[in-house]
């Protein structure tokens, strides 16, 4: 059915409107009004419009980073952070570090330069801006996976230390490093959970204990040893371990959200420790653990040499084959638990430790002494 009474289709339903009928020379005399009219307005887009100038105002506008903002923080941490390229008898490893003292120390993971030391290799630091330093290792230690390295010649700012004793879940964080080879990588999250007793390390032999800040910031291989930072810029943590699913990139793991950081208050004793002596010691029971017990707490291993004579836990009145479940209050439910709550703690610590013994729940203090 038409909609416009027989007439073609192009034409307007009402022959008073728009679909009126013009002449030719009506349509040129106003093709000429139009050219008139645009050529008007080009004229005032290049700045004259009938003899008067006519001037366009170009707005620029600044982008604001208030203190206290990922881009802010970041723009002040990463010329402290530096990549580690440690190489091998087997190739080498990448890692990332930081500034602890302008005079050139630098904090790192152990499991970054362990490889190159044993077998005799360089360690090459190359700064935020590109420039690059030989390094010489100051010290290292497997049992807590930190190194500390020394440069000469740069010029430096250091970091500044927060309080990781203080963090809270939920507080916001900032992770950088050199993830893949990837220099100045920044990544942002928050402290998913703390006091975690992760095991790190490259070998059986040199495994770490870490009582370790848990941050869903994204951590891959390549970030260890580069700082954790709060809110202000602090450090409150060195990047160390990641937790994955599988592998992936050539067989290394990849982020999947659970990465685990040494409270910086532990990393800083043991670099403390590592600069003055070159080596670091850690408080202990005087005690060996079973780490095949998969009961609830930390049994005492069950041989002869399980306490040591004359050592805090023999002076308690512990004995081989005893459950530790709590040390100073702290429920303990397994071996991994119980080393790094020891290990978090300093040399010289009273602690109450609450065992049991056959269906017996007994408890006792000792005083911590250092390891040899």
């Amino acid at each position: 059915m038409s909609i416009n009474n027989g007439g073609p289709w192009w034409d307007a339903p009402s022959k008073s409107g728009l679909g009126k009928n013009i002449t030719v020379r009506s349509a040129i005399v106003l093709a000429l009004v139009v050219g008139v009219i645009a050529g008007a307005f080009g004229a005032s887009s290049s700045g004259s419009l009938f003899g008067r100038s006519v001037n366009l105002v170009k707005s620029t506008s600044a982008i604001e980073r208030p203190a206290g903002s990922v881009a802010e923080i970041a723009q002040r941490v990463l010329p402290s952070v530096v990549s580690i390229e440690a190489k091998s008898s087997n190739g080498g490893s990448t890692g990332s570090g930081f500034v602890i003292d302008s005079s050139g120390y630098i904090l790192t993971n152990n499991h970054v330069i362990a490889a190159s030391v044993t077998s005799g290799g360089d360690i090459t630091v190359r700064l935020n801006d590109g420039s690059s330093f030989d390094a010489k290792v100051v010290g290292r230690d497997s049992s807590y996976d930190l190194a500390v390295l020394k440069i000469v010649g740069a010029s430096l700012k250091a970091l500044q230390f927060g309080d990781s004793d203080k963090v809270a879940v939920g507080d916001s964080v900032i992770a950088i490093g050199s993830p893949l080879g990837l220099t100045g990588t920044v990544t942002l999250g928050i402290i998913s959970a703390k006091d975690r007793a992760v095991t790190a390390g490259e070998s059986s032999s040199e495994n770490s204990f870490i009582n370790a800040l848990q941050t869903d910031a994204a951590i891959n291989p390549g970030n260890s040893g580069g700082p954790l930072v709060d809110a202000t810029g602090s450090v409150i943590g060195v990047n160390s371990a990641i937790a994955s699913l599988g592998s992936s990139f050539s067989s290394q793991t990849g982020s999947i959200g659970l990465g685990f950081a040494i409270p910086i208050n532990q990393a800083r004793k043991t670099a403390d420790q590592l600069i003055k002596n070159g080596k670091a010691t850690y408080p202990v029971m005087g005690i060996s653990v079973d780490m095949n017990f998969s009961g609830d707490g930390a049994m005492i291993a069950k041989n002869a040499q399980a306490i040591l004579p004359g050592g805090p836990a023999a002076k308690a009145g512990l004995k081989s084959g005893d459950i530790i479940t709590a040390i100073d209050g702290r429920p303990i439910t397994s071996p991994e638990e119980l080393i790094v709550t020891i290990r978090s703690l300093n040399i010289g610590d009273s602690v109450v430790v609450t065992y049991k013994r056959g269906s017996e729940s007994k408890s006792a203090t000792l005083t911590l002494t250092a390891s040899k």
